[in-house]
């Protein structure tokens, strides 16, 4: 979560006093998954994080895992090798991914880590099968676990779940202690004590060659419990232990006293902050340690991203010990209470304009202006309302943002304020149908985990309009609607604050990217800080996790974001969202978008060169709606818009069109896809890009439904292409 706020940190509530909800907004408490296991102790109230790391902790049979990198930790409920009742934690190895078939790229089309695989577990002899698992403590970066011998009953474990965390933390109360493996133990012997005594290690080799290294801290005033082996899945501790043991892999040859100098201490959660001054954003991840010794160091995994830029003072905390993840590379274990980390270059003058390499082609040449007046009229008379009075927030929303972005360059680049006038009128009609909610399926305030939702789901069906009613892809959905806005208080000031304008807007941005917790929505739904982008996933039981299939439209929810700070005038927002836009580039060029360059993603996989769908356990060259190259591909493209350039280089542009589409293949491409491959063919030749967008006998079916031409000719002309 977010810290209290001060004058220097923009993390402040998207206005000084949000109104609630929008009056057209009824509120509905029935929303169809159930909130398995969450308490929340009085008077604590708030709403529930829906798209984190941990949410299968409360969906479904609450018995998949949780990625905390490079942890994986799940509840088996007694199933496996070990029969475990307790909290089981793996690390996987490169050496053991499953990859798919080799596809056109010469590349696996996917890979996968196992999953299952108990190295080792936590539990007590008091779990059994009627043992209940809660959740409380829900926050942006951990959760609290909890493991009780039956329902209502008071929890006798409890793991602190963070990201990063160095050890899986289990804290005992008056209970016996199970230590367990369905890997099966060759070998479990003390191995000394740490804390000057006051905490017993054990060292325990598997039998598929693994080390893992336990911590046992008692209680102040409890004696050690005396842990013998009973067998080859099991080690029983002494009854009515109250106390801590930890858990962590040793790599071969990895350097143990990392291990050992920061046993006894534990995160519980974290605060985030951040600054801005001039082109230049720190930001701070500062960890809540708890622990019998918590003047020790703080053990906390930092993935690739992290590194790249941390401050002096984070990178001199750096420790030699190094974890792989499943799909974010190496892990570092660092020894920190905090990190901060630092973004040199915000994309400060990114703003309506088509923008590359720092630069915002806020005019064009008269040769685009042209080309642009000449189709734009015949875009602007299309029916606004049949494409976007749609059964889909997602469609209705690409809609609007479609002429949103055509109606912004006729004012502004096409110099042409009477057409681009006809064309607002139309919008402001278009939007009003939602902001009245009066489209075809309302939104409403979803009072059971806090958030607005499409009720077009609420039935029971979770497949309706991509899931939105289950809270899938809410950046991407919304994200369209707030650009729409931005440009809408560009043109024309006055209409900020006219009826719900303003609120219903303001009340997107709280659902998706709320800067802050308060009573109606959680801090920042889909952006995952500490992995550097957003998870599309919402209430699913998932095997693999979390997942995100569109880079693109992740970076576009956060451009809308800085547009609609810009609109408002709300700097902390357009600060924010600058910091967003950069952390997802680094995020991205290193686990998505993969140059020929890139380590941290599988050498056999990297020519992909876009991932398709990126799961916390497996990523897979497919989308959910098919696999052809230009689906998959062009996912991580739409929409083009200033940010592409970004996140986008120009050298992996330049190998992804080598790979897929050079030579002619690219006009083998049939319908709008082959208009946005052109599109981001702009990036990189951007002379080439015009000339097909501005062909005399252009075939309009090569736009995609979500697109103008109008905005593609600026985009390619702003791009030096005129």
């Amino acid at each position: 979560m977010a810290r209290p706020y001060d004058a220097n940190n923009i993390f402040t509530a998207v206005r000084t006093q949000t109104p609630e909800v929008p009056f057209s907004i009824s509120a509905r408490p029935d929303h169809p998954v159930p909130r398995k296991g969450i308490s929340l102790a009085p008077p604590t109230k708030y709403p529930i994080p829906t798209n984190k790391f941990y949410a299968n902790l409360y969906l479904g049979n609450q018995n998949q895992a949780v990625w905390t990198h490079p942890y994986s930790v799940w509840w088996p409920k007694g199933a496996g090798n070990s029969g475990t009742w307790g909290l089981a934690i793996a690390h996987i190895e490169r050496t053991m991914l499953a990859y798919g078939s080799t596809n056109r790229s010469g590349s696996a089309q996917s890979f996968i880590n196992p999953t299952g695989i108990q190295s080792m577990a936590l539990s007590a002899a008091e779990l059994g099968s009627s043992t209940a698992l809660t959740t409380d403590t829900l926050r942006a970066f951990s959760v609290n676990c909890n493991l009780s011998p039956s329902a209502g009953a008071p929890p006798i474990l409890t793991f602190p779940l963070c990201q990063g965390m160095g050890f899986l933390t289990g804290l005992y109360t008056s209970c016996t202690p199970l230590i367990q493996s369905g890997v099966f133990l060759r070998s479990f012997a003390t191995s000394g004590s740490v804390n000057g005594g006051q905490t017993l290690k054990y060292r325990a080799n598997l039998e598929d060659n693994t080390t893992w290294l336990i911590y046992v801290t008692p209680a102040p005033g409890v004696g050690y419990p005396q842990c013998n082996q009973q067998s080859n899945t099991t080690v029983r501790g002494t009854a009515g232990f109250t106390g801590i043991i930890q858990v962590a892999k040793l790599p071969q040859g990895g350097p143990e006293m990392v291990y050992d100098n920061a046993a006894g201490a534990f995160a519980v959660t974290a605060d985030l902050s951040a600054t801005i001054s001039g082109e230049v954003s720190s930001y701070t991840l500062a960890w809540q340690k708890a622990g019998n010794f918590r003047n020790k160091p703080l053990l906390i995994f930092a993935l690739p991203h992290h590194i790249a830029t941390f401050d002096s003072a984070t990178a001199a905390a750096k420790t030699a010990l190094q974890l792989q993840t499943t799909t974010k590379g190496v892990a570092t274990g660092v020894y920190a209470n905090s990190w901060t980390m630092v973004e040199s270059k915000l994309p400060l003058n990114m703003k309506f304009a088509p923008w590359s390499n720092g630069i915002s082609a806020d005019t064009l040449p008269a040769t685009a202006i042209s080309a642009i007046n000449t189709v734009a009229e015949g875009e602007i008379n299309q029916d606004f309302n049949a494409q976007t009075n749609l059964d889909s927030m997602y469609f209705s929303g690409k809609g609007l943002c479609k002429f949103a972005m055509a109606i912004y360059v006729i004012n502004d680049l096409a110099k042409n304020p009477s057409l681009a006038q006809r064309g607002l009128t139309k919008l402001k009609a278009a939007i009003a149908r939602f902001i009245t909610n009066t489209q075809r399926s309302p939104l409403a305030y979803e009072s059971d985990w806090g958030g607005v939702v499409s009720t077009a789901g609420l039935g029971g069906n979770d497949s309706a309009d991509f899931g939105n009613s289950f809270y899938n892809d809410h950046h991407f959905h919304f994200g369209y609607f707030v650009y729409t806005a931005a440009v809408i208080t560009y043109l024309d000031p006055a209409w900020l604050n006219q009826g719900s304008n303003r609120n219903w807007i303001d009340m997107l941005v709280r659902d998706y990217a709320n800067p802050v917790e308060d009573n109606l929505f959680p801090f920042y739904r889909s952006f995952d800080w500490f992995c550097g982008h957003s998870w599309a996933k919402g209430l699913y039981e998932s095997a693999d996790g979390k997942d995100e299939e569109s880079t693109s439209e992740d970076s576009f929810s956060t451009y809308a974001l800085k547009m609609w700070g810009i609109a408002t005038g709300d700097k902390n927002m357009e600060n924010r969202a600058n910091l967003m836009l950069s952390i997802q580039a680094r995020s991205f060029q290193n686990y998505f978008l993969m140059e020929s360059t890139n380590k941290n993603q599988p050498p056999n996989y990297i020519g992909n060169k876009a991932p398709g769908i990126l799961f916390e356990n497996k990523v897979d060259f497919a989308t959910y709606f098919g696999t052809n190259i230009e689906y998959v591909t062009g996912i991580q493209m739409i929409p083009l818009a200033p940010p592409s350039a970004l996140v986008r280089t120009k050298n992996f542009v330049s190998e992804e069109w080598k790979t897929y589409f050079d030579n002619g293949r690219v006009d083998q491409i049939q319908g709008g896809w082959r208009g946005i491959c052109y599109a981001n063919f702009a990036i990189i030749d951007p002379k080439a890009a015009f000339a097909f967008f501005t062909r005399s006998n252009f075939d309009a079916s090569l736009i995609d439904p979500g697109a103008s031409r109008t905005w593609y000719i600026a985009y390619c002309a702003g791009l030096g292409g005129a």
